[in-house]
Order: C-alpha cells, then sequence, then structure tokens
C-alpha cells in the first residue's frame, strides 16, 4: 500500500494512503466527505483514457488513511496536501476538489499562493466560499443544521449516514436510472468504516471562511455544480465561488445531485476534460 507519513500522535504514524497513476500533467482529486479517494472511480479513468497523470489520497480519518484524534480543520489538511504534492514531486498540476475536497483546494491556493506546483483549480459540488450563515454572510446555511448533523452522527452515526446517502444521490428521483442500491451501499460501507472523529470534526471544519482564500487564486478555475444539489445549494457555493473567482467558468449540470460525479459522470468528465485540454 501506498502511504506517505504528515506526521505523529503519540506512537501513531498518520500516514496517507494515495494513488499516483498514469503520465502526463498531474490531475489531483480530493474526494468528499465522507468517502474515500476511491469515490473519483469514473474520473479516474476517463483521465488516464486521455493521457493524465493521476493523483488520489484518502483524508486523513477517511478510507484506508490513519485515523487520528485532531487535524480535521482547514490549515492542517491543506498542510496534508501540501507534503503530497511534495513529497510526489507534482509539478503543473490541476487540483480537482469536490464538496468538502474543494475545502482543501481553496486554503491550498490561499496559503501557497507563491508556489508553482498548481497551475489550474476545479471545484466539483464544492462548499466555498463560506457555508455557515453570519451577520456579514445571511445566505449561508443556518448554523442550526450544522448542529443537527453533528447530533445524528452522535445519535447513530451509521443510520445518519444511511439517510445521507439517499439524499446525495437523490435517489428517490435518480435511483435505478441513474444510481443503483449497490452504489449507495457501497458509499455507506465506505463511510462507516471512517473515524468517528474524523466524520463529526469535518461538520464543523465546513463552516471555515474561505472569502480571503478565493480572493488569492489566479489561475484558471473551473466550477461544475449540480442544480438538484440537496446537501450543498449551488446559490450557496457554486454561483459565489463562481462570483468571487476574477475569469472562472461555472457548469451547471441539470437534475445533477451532490454525488455527481458518479450519477452525472459523463457530463462531468466532459466539462473537466474541456477545461484541461485549454
Amino acid at each position: 500500500m501506498s502511504l506517505i507519513n504528515v506526521g505523529i500522535e503519540n506512537s501513531i504514524h498518520i500516514n496517507l494512503h494515495y494513488e499516483d497513476l498514469g503520465s502526463g500533467k498531474p490531475v489531483v482529486l480530493i474526494h468528499g466527505w465522507p468517502l474515500s479517494g476511491a469515490s473519483w472511480e469514473k474520473q479516474i479513468a476517463a483521465l488516464l483514457a486521455t493521457g493524465h497523470r493521476v493523483i488520489t489520497y484518502d483524508r486523513r480519518g477517511f478510507g484506508r488513511s490513519t485515523q487520528p484524534s485532531s487535524g480535521y480543520e482547514y490549515e492542517t489538511l491543506a498542510e496534508d496536501l501540501h507534503k503530497i504534492l511534495v513529497r510526489l514531486d507534482v509539478y503543473d498540476a490541476t487540483l480537482v476538489g469536490f464538496s468538502m475536497g474543494g475545502g482543501e483546494v481553496t486554503r491550498y491556493l490561499g496559503k501557497y499562493a507563491s508556489e508553482i506546483r498548481v497551475t489550474k483549480a476545479v471545484f466539483i459540488g464544492a462548499i466555498p466560499p463560506y457555508f455557515l450563515k453570519a451577520a456579514d454572510n445571511p445566505d449561508g446555511i443556518d448554523g442550526t443544521v450544522f448542529e443537527g448533523i453533528r447530533q445524528g452522527l452522535i445519535t447513530d452515526r451509521p443510520a445518519f449516514l444511511a439517510e445521507l446517502f439517499r439524499n446525495y444521490y437523490n435517489a428517490d428521483v435518480l435511483g435505478g436510472e441513474k444510481i443503483s442500491e449497490q452504489v449507495i451501499q457501497y458509499s455507506w460501507n465506505v463511510a462507516v468504516a471512517a473515524s468517528p472523529k474524523a466524520t463529526l470534526d469535518c461538520v464543523t471544519a465546513w463552516c471555515t471562511d474561505f472569502r480571503p482564500d478565493l480572493a488569492a487564486i489566479k489561475i484558471p478555475t473551473l466550477i461544475i455544480h449540480g442544480n438538484a444539489d440537496r446537501i450543498v445549494p449551488a446559490d450557496v457555493t457554486a454561483i459565489r465561488i463562481h462570483e468571487s473567482v476574477k475569469n472562472s467558468q461555472l457548469v451547471i449540470i441539470e437534475g445533477g445531485p451532490h454525488g455527481l460525479i458518479w450519477t452525472h459522470a459523463d457530463e462531468v468528465n466532459a466539462a473537466l476534460l474541456k477545461f484541461l485540454a485549454e
């Protein structure tokens, strides 16, 4: 198993599992909560087929990475990403962040703006710029929603995740056509194996204010979002990312749920590959 060490907690080495496949310009895929790098299955195949080097990794606490008790805020998560890029000697890369992974992309570009490793950015169903409703962010999501998620995870994490994935994929609308019960079950299997602490702590991280980080993004940027996303509404996120990042491109996927990288993979891949070729 391919591992990169990013720290230590007591006697435990914190190792991130990664895959580094193919050749060509690198594309780094950063997964969403509460899944793993394996969730990029349909994008990995398309990218390899078109001559790209594809790097995926499991965020600390998820997938096959170590499950420490801390580090689930975006400062540390961005540092983890940076250590991966340095260790793998990555340059001229495109960072692609899905959902929570969009936070790593944003914080990385805000914190390491002077680096020359990344030349393009892609946000898919991503949570920036500022998910939490506040006095200076009246269009955000009310804090009671996040508290409800926390309580659901504390009370019965497996049951909460089962219900989550019904809405993640809009199974009531797309089930049997765009998404199978087996994929939903597979997602649950991956999510329930993640660290309970990581799963809970990441909910707090979603409320990070990324507006200053977005202001630092000067590279070509693509935003992809589904207009039927029940988890991360486009008007709170994608539309505002597009407004914040000068000369960014916005692609709205008709009928796309939050889990559009599976249900609408053809449309997502077409937009991604077109952007990479520009």
